[in-house]
C-alpha cells in the first residue's frame, strides 16, 4: 500500500468528519444540534456545545488541507511504484509498432 493510498483514505475520513460537524452546528436558532435535547443552553453541563463544534470545525478543516498537501508531495516525489500515466508518468510505447509511412513530398516547381 503506497503512502498516496494511505493519505487518500485519511482525506475521506477527514472531509466525511467535517461534513457530519458541519450539518450538526446549529444555525441561528436552527440545526441538527438542537435536535438533540433542545438547545446546547438548557442541557445540564454541556455549556459549550457550539464552541467544542466551532473548534471541531476549524481542527477538521486545517487537517483537511494539510492532508491534502502532504499528499500532493508524495504524489510529486516520483518515487512510488504506482505512478500513474495520467499523473505525470510517461506512457508506454510499443516497439513492434511501425511508423506511419509517409508519401514523399515535391516541390511544386519542378517537373520529372
Amino acid at each position: 500500500m503506497s503512502t498516496f493510498t494511505i493519505f487518500l483514505a485519511l482525506i475521506i475520513i477527514v472531509a466525511f468528519l467535517l461534513v457530519v460537524v458541519i450539518m450538526v452546528q446549529n444555525p441561528k436558532g436552527g440545526g441538527l444540534s438542537s435536535a438533540f435535547g433542545g438547545g446546547a443552553n438548557q442541557v445540564g453541563g454541556v455549556q459549550k456545545t457550539s464552541d467544542f463544534l466551532d473548534k471541531s470545525t476549524w481542527a477538521l478543516a486545517t487537517l483537511l488541507l494539510v492532508l491534502i498537501l502532504l499528499s500532493n508531495v508524495t504524489i510529486m516525489d516520483g518515487n512510488s511504484i504506482g505512478e500513474s500515466k495520467i499523473m505525470g508518468g510517461e506512457p508506454e510505447v510499443e516497439s513492434n509498432v511501425p511508423a506511419p509511412i509517409q508519401a514523399p513530398v515535391q516541390n511544386p516547381g519542378t517537373q520529372d
